[in-house]
């Protein structure tokens, strides 16, 4: 009897611990499915994310003195520690220095010869010529409306990014984000906006942080679908858009007045901004220092 009940009760024991780890085991799945759906849940969040412009690229010295080159290169003064050359010149020595590269147009002087070589990477009339930037009747708009032409297009314009990275530039400035405005029609925000990113993923593989140009209702988008690092804004006193940069990019915003503007813009943007993001004051040509009309001020 004493057996009996003894295996009895270690049967029943037996049945107890198996039922136990049997929970057990029910218990980890549940919790490692748990687990599984959780990590994919974060895995979707990660990539519903923006890919960072640059992961390890510098970015500029915020609120830093900066000169804007793009005129001319010239030895900057030595409290300068940014410097913006187009991508033609080379780095100012010491200095952390931006790339200048038209992304989304010709440049003065290439209009020509890129017609010429890509005739169907321009965006054309109806008159089959290619449509010009109305405030600069000597550059052209990059047909950015196809996959297939971003896509080419991003190779020349990318060849460009590498060769500021290879030139010694820790930045990149891509102009004219707002080109599709001028564009009568044939282009839109989110060709830009696809075009663009094309431009931060070269940037980022050559190790180059890069920046908006201009676009005050681009911020937003700029920072957080594009992947831009910083803002570069010109004459955001005089149109009042200075808000919209410092709200998305903090200090992390460079601006430019012009002196054509007259002498109230600037030192209304040194009074509101001077002390928290970098402010300076230049002549429209943006010429070298030595030259007639050269001006250049900074707060």
């Amino acid at each position: 009897m004493l057996m009996t009940k003894n295996v009895c009760s270690k049967g029943r024991q037996n049945a107890v611990l198996s039922g136990a780890f049997t929970v057990r085991i029910s218990v980890v799945k549940k919790y490692f499915s748990r687990l599984g759906i959780v990590a994919i849940a974060v895995i979707v969040m990660l990539l519903a994310q923006p890919i960072a412009a640059s992961a390890g690229a510098k970015l500029p010295p915020a609120n830093g003195v900066f000169d804007y080159q793009l005129g001319g290169a010239y030895k900057p003064a030595a409290n300068v520690s940014i410097v913006v050359r187009d991508r033609t010149d080379s780095p100012a020595a010491g200095k952390y220095n931006i790339c200048y590269v038209n992304g989304f147009q010709t440049q003065p002087g290439e209009s020509a010869s890129f017609a010429k070589k890509y005739p169907n990477l321009l965006v054309k009339g109806s008159n089959g010529k290619p449509i010009v930037d109305p405030d600069w009747p000597d550059e052209y708009l990059f047909d950015i409306s196809t996959a297939a032409k971003r896509t080419q297009l991003s190779k020349i314009v990318g060849a460009w990014i590498d060769g500021c990275a290879k030139s010694g530039f820790r930045a990149v400035e891509a102009d004219n984000l707002d080109s599709y405005t001028r564009s009568k029609g044939h282009l839109t925000q989110a060709h830009a906006i696809a075009f663009a990113k094309l431009l931060v993923a070269r940037a980022d593989k050559a190790g180059l942080a890069i920046g908006q140009k201009n676009g005050a209702d681009f911020t937003k988008i700029g920072k957080n679908k594009i992947g831009f690092d910083f803002a570069v804004t010109e004459e955001c006193q005089v149109y009042k858009e200075c808000k919209a940069y410092t709200d998305v990019y903090g200090t992390q915003v460079y601006e430019v007045e012009y002196t054509d503007n007259g002498s109230k813009a600037y030192p209304a943007a040194c009074k509101a901004r001077g002390k928290t993001v970098s402010v300076i004051y230049r002549d429209r040509d943006l010429v070298p220092r030595g030259t007639s009309g050269y001006v250049y001020k900074f707060c």
